[in-house]
């Protein structure tokens, strides 16, 4: 029987407005997490006002721990002494308070001896997130060079046999040490050749990336933490964790870095095989069983003692950051997907327990940070990336919105 021309229609109809009601609330809720964002910004200007107002004159935030109130400094060669005046700048475009830029501008005075520092992997870190970040604001030629000599830096630990970056120095001279975070200093070398034309930045960096995707990573798409290849011959001799639960767990930073790391890869190269290794990375974390359902993961995937384990924002923060980007390289489908579950996280973040009081937390914006478990070091404290890859992932959902 042929259903009425009348019904028909009238089904036609609620299902129309069925979909607008959804899109109706999409577009709230939406509208809800910008003013939220908003206030993000506001707030964690107040709140890296209080952290300069206690900072002494030569040194970088670290972390601070409200069990004793104490804060915990570095000098410039600290691996994390970039993110201070990063956040600074991305505070400053948000809020167009000339406090938070000229405090950047001090602090990197500081830092730019680090453009020499031959001694380390994490350039990227210190000087990408720092120089590169006042480049783009206010481009000078100072800058400019600042950012070509860490590259050259950072390359100097390239050896061609391995084909990837030294991460760490060892007593014992055949290792190699190589951890997944050093995907995120690979930036810096690809901005670097797009600066000035000279490709050898770039084949350092796609060469680190593809010998990193070929031994990093297991067959669910989850990574080691730390790689030791023989220097002599470029064999992997070991496979491990330093800041991990176990050498064969998926320490949640660890999983961060390499989604972050190879969605960078693909912006610069377009090459579809970083895009394809971000989709597996991404396809892991979300559909990880042990993934809470407000997306701020435990601070390892398997750590033993969840659902009870500490929770780790910095590591939601630098996902977050990561999906967004990759929601622009995607299929509408998983696009939205990203999208949506990195709305998820700064929302999450942006709210109790995660996001702290004005005036409390040392000055910090966002709690519960796990730095280094094993250790015991930084562990349920602020850390100066989570505020770091809290306030970009923020600035970019505002920018993809409009």
């Amino acid at each position: 029987m042929k259903t009425p021309v009348f019904v028909t229609a009238i089904l036609l109809s609620v299902l129309s407005i069925s979909v607008c009601c959804q899109a109706q609330k999409r577009s709230a809720k939406r509208a809800g997490l910008s003013q939220i964002i908003q206030t993000d910004f506001v707030d964690g200007a107040k709140q890296y006002k209080v952290l300069k107002a206690n900072l002494p004159a030569d040194s970088f935030p670290k972390t601070f721990d409200p069990k004793t109130g104490k804060p915990e400094y570095s000098g410039s060669g600290w691996w994390c002494s970039g993110f201070y005046p990063g956040t600074l700048l991305y505070l400053y475009e948000q809020t167009h308070d000339k406090v938070l830029y000229n405090e950047a501008v001090r602090i990197l005075g500081i830092l730019q001896k680090e453009q020499y520092n031959k001694t380390t992997h994490d350039l990227g870190f210190m000087m990408y997130c720092s120089f590169g970040n006042a480049n783009r604001i206010q481009p000078k030629p100072e800058y400019r060079e600042i950012l070509l000599n860490s590259a050259k830096s950072l390359s100097t630990r390239f050896n061609a046999t391995v084909g990837c970056i030294k991460s760490w120095d060892s007593k014992d001279p055949s290792d190699y040490l190589v951890i997944i975070d050093n995907m995120m200093n690979l930036e810096l070398l690809f901005e670097t050749t797009k600066a000035t034309g000279d490709s050898s930045f770039y084949k350092i960096a796609v060469t680190h990336a593809n010998t990193t995707m070929k031994n990093h990573f297991r067959p669910n798409y989850s990574s080691f933490h730390v790689l030791n290849y023989d220097v002599n011959t470029g064999a992997v001799k070991e496979k491990k964790t330093a800041q991990g639960y176990a050498d064969g767990s998926a320490w949640a930073r660890g999983q961060a870095w390499g989604l972050y790391g190879y969605t960078v890869c693909y912006r610069y190269t377009k090459d579809v095989r970083y895009l394809q290794q971000a989709q597996h990375i991404a396809q892991f974390i979300l559909m990880n069983p042990n993934l809470p359902a407000d997306k701020i993961p435990y601070w390892d995937f398997n750590a033993p003692d969840i659902p009870n384990a500490l929770r780790d924002a910095s590591a939601a923060a630098i996902m977050a950051s990561a999906f967004l980007e990759l929601s622009k390289y995607t299929d509408s489908a998983a696009g939205r997907r990203y999208n949506e579950v990195a709305a998820t996280m700064i929302r999450n973040l942006s709210r109790e327990p995660y996001k702290a009081a004005i005036g409390t937390n040392g000055g910090f914006i966002l709690q519960h940070g796990v730095g280094h478990k094993p250790h015991g070091t930084e562990v349920d404290m602020p850390l100066t990336y989570g505020d770091y890859y809290f306030m970009e992932a923020c600035k970019r959902y505002k920018e993809m919105k409009k």
